[in-house]
């Protein structure tokens, strides 16, 4: 049985730490640890050596759905979530969606709740992470990027989202330590830049969205500009980047045209 007692040393233990919400995090782990104290000490062990809190109890909130997180996976992030509810804006009932680079599968879960007559499918290169989406439900695929999906998925999808790795390469240092230490540099690193994986995204996108289809993409820094005249080139208009609270740009939106 866990006392009351412990989990104030573990809120405590947070603190020291320098956990922003040491109280909240506790609680996640004693719940996780379902009134075994050694496990709780165990798991307040593991998160102050910096491993994510979604590894250690398993799951995440995003967008209000409970998401698996397995180890090693890359753990969903608070700012995608405003982009995937705009995918699920742009997304028709009984429409196709595809995820590109799914991680957890977390905005593919999100767009299949909220659309359940929605096909959606999503791919990872890292088998883990389709393992992880696949254990959320999602139909998940194994490759880069749209190379897996079946090939009547070209020009059929209405919505294609992706948080491709858009870290510039020559930035990983600036991460947060432990960042840099427990996460996996693959769905980070985006090479010089950051933007070879962008770039590759927005040609596959522009293969598998049917005219009058939405590509939402996570990014940031400069990149709307390095981007926007590949996205004009692959036949996208309507291009608009949202930026958040502090004006930083965190997603680019635009629409593949018609032909003629």
């Amino acid at each position: 049985m866990i006392r009351p007692a412990d989990i104030d040393a573990a809120i405590d233990e947070l603190a020291r730490a320098g956990f922003l919400a040491p109280t909240a995090e506790a609680a996640e782990l004693s719940a996780a640890a379902d009134g075994d104290e050694d496990q709780l000490r165990a798991f307040v062990q593991r998160r102050t050596s910096g491993e994510p809190l979604a590894w250690i109890t398993g799951t995440t909130v995003f967008c209000g759905e409970t998401i698996l997180v397995h180890p090693g996976v890359y753990v969903p992030r608070p700012q995608t979530q405003a982009m995937a509810e705009a995918a699920v804006a742009r997304l028709p009932p009984g429409g196709t969606a595809v995820d590109l680079c799914t991680g957890s599968g977390a905005i593919a879960v999100v767009l299949s709740r909220r659309q359940p007559s929605a096909q959606v499918m999503a791919t990872d290169l890292d088998p883990a992470a389709v393992a992880c989406a696949r254990a959320n439900g999602v139909d998940a695929h194994q490759g880069d990027l749209a190379q897996p999906l079946p090939p009547e998925m070209t020009g059929r999808a209405d919505v294609v989202t992706a948080v491709v790795p858009y870290v510039p390469t020559e930035s990983l240092h600036l991460l947060q330590r432990d960042v840099r230490a427990h996460e996996p540099t693959a769905a980070l690193d985006g090479g010089p830049g950051g933007t070879e994986v962008l770039d590759r995204a927005v040609e596959a996108a522009s293969r598998i969205l049917s005219p009058g289809g939405w590509l939402l993409l996570e990014l940031g820094g400069n990149q709307p500009a390095h981007l926007e005249p590949s996205l004009r080139a692959r036949a996208f208009d309507r291009i608009e980047v949202r930026t958040d609270e502090e004006g930083d740009p965190r997603s680019i939106e635009a629409r593949l045209r018609a032909p003629g």
